[in-house]
């Protein structure tokens, strides 16, 4: 996982690596190799033999988003790796103090406009910064990125008045609304989720067409054999098509995914068709 314990990366796919465990009858270790935006663990993984003992939970930061935010990633995404499943997306939620004065976006906005303290948003991943960063495209509004090394770190700033507000994970930050440590007042997905019922999303707050969800992916290094990866993909399949374990993964705030290898690099691809030319446009670059 190239991200610290307790992202929303790292909750699923703990999950997940258990439920392999008990499939294949195989011990998976799970280690955390976080830093400069997931590349330096995902780096590792491509470097990594290609015999199927060492995989890699790819997100849309690592695989899509950073060979165009940095000027080198260490990797190339399309050509080191060997596609194996879409595990599922993680809706972003735009959460605050429980006893803030912003209740909407349209609130957290107009302070912004005005000066005002929400301009500064805590963001702990790449995925993150791209929802600001189309905040303040959409919404034309100055917004400043406070960079956070980990979601623990950014809601304890949330929490404790360091930042006003902070961009997440569902998955991250879902224990915390429901103890009531953190308000959310929106989610970047194009509609409601299940996953927080009853709050809104960014575009029915006035910001039309706002959508921006992360994801992860499982990837092998470059040559694995087919059939390996046939074979995780299968069990995969399985676990990602069963009743409790999608109720488990929903719990947890991420919404399960599936399908085969080529439909993940597929995937994939339509992704990078999407978000090169938004962040060209922007004229967007990695600190």
């Amino acid at each position: 996982v190239p991200y610290p314990a307790g992202q929303g990366t790292d909750i699923a796919t703990r999950f997940l690596a258990d439920h392999l465990s008990d499939a294949l009858g195989q011990p998976f270790m799970v280690e955390n190799v976080g830093g400069a935006g997931g590349m330096i663990g995902a780096q590792m993984a491509a470097r990594a033999p290609a015999d199927g003992y060492t995989l890699v939970m790819g997100t849309n930061a690592t695989h899509v988003l950073n060979p165009y935010l940095y000027s080198s990633v260490g990797f190339d995404p399309e050509n080191d790796f060997e596609p194996v499943i879409l595990t599922g997306t993680l809706p972003m939620v735009l959460v605050t103090h429980p006893e803030s004065p912003f209740n909407s976006v349209h609130e957290v906005l107009a302070a912004a406009r005005n000066g005002g303290p929400s301009s500064d948003i805590a963001t702990p991943s790449t995925s993150a910064r791209m929802v600001l960063e189309l905040l303040k495209e959409q919404s034309r509004t100055p917004l400043f990125m406070r960079p956070y090394k980990s979601s623990a770190m950014a809601i304890i700033g949330v929490t404790t008045g360091q930042v006003p507000l902070s961009i997440d994970t569902i998955t991250a930050t879902r224990r915390h609304i429901n103890e009531r440590s953190l308000k959310a007042i929106a989610v970047t997905s194009g509609r409601r989720t299940e996953l927080l019922p009853g709050v809104p999303t960014v575009a029915e707050q006035g910001l039309a067409g706002f959508e921006m969800i992360a994801w992860n992916a499982l990837y092998a290094p470059k040559g694995t054999p087919p059939h390996v990866i046939e074979h995780i993909n299968r069990k995969l399949q399985g676990l990602l098509s069963r009743a409790e374990a999608r109720k488990h993964l929903n719990t947890i705030g991420f919404e399960p995914g599936g399908g085969s290898p080529q439909d993940l690099a597929n995937f994939a691809a339509a992704e990078r068709r999407k978000w090169r030319p938004v962040i060209e446009k922007a004229g967007l670059k990695a600190n």
